[in-house]
């Protein structure tokens, strides 16, 4: 009894508080000053503003660092740039890969869709339809390798 007593209590005390800070903001902007009228259009196109900018110069372009493979890899996963991976940022990778596995779409992989994926995938390796894969289908299982970051040279 005295928990209801004392949270109607408090609740009224929350109100109360609130109504006072409300009507305090209200006479604030009630005595603010009206604003400033605004001036008349000046009549015909403004003239554009002209400098001398002979002697000036910009700001030097930003220089771009050379990162190591492992760098760059490790950027690859690190979302946020404060240095560390975290196990979210270590998933967030592989959901276009998962989606395209959950065919439902309820976020659950179950047995069957992974099954079906596989079964396709192998079927794509197939080539002569014999239900067995040779080293030669085989290897057009794997992952393509990743495009090279330094221009090859066309000599």
């Amino acid at each position: 009894m005295n928990k209801i007593v004392l949270g109607a209590f408090l609740g009224l005390l929350l109100a109360g508080i609130g109504q006072f800070w409300l009507s305090g903001n209200a006479a604030v902007e009630r005595g603010a000053p009206p604003p400033a009228p605004l001036a008349a259009p000046p009549s015909g196109p403004a003239p554009l503003p002209s400098a001398d900018i002979a002697g000036l110069r910009g700001p030097a372009p930003p220089e771009a660092t050379a990162l190591t493979r492992e760098q760059t890899r490790f950027f690859r996963y690190d979302r946020n740039r404060d240095q560390r991976i975290t196990r979210e940022e270590m998933l967030s990778t592989r959901t276009d890969a998962f989606r395209k596995l959950d065919v439902d779409g309820n976020n659950l992989l179950t047995f069957e869709e992974w099954a079906v994926a596989t079964v396709q995938r192998f079927d794509g390796a197939d080539a002569n339809r014999d239900r067995w894969l040779s080293a030669a289908e085989f290897a057009t299982t794997a992952p393509a390798p990743a495009a090279s970051s330094t221009p090859r040279c066309a000599c």
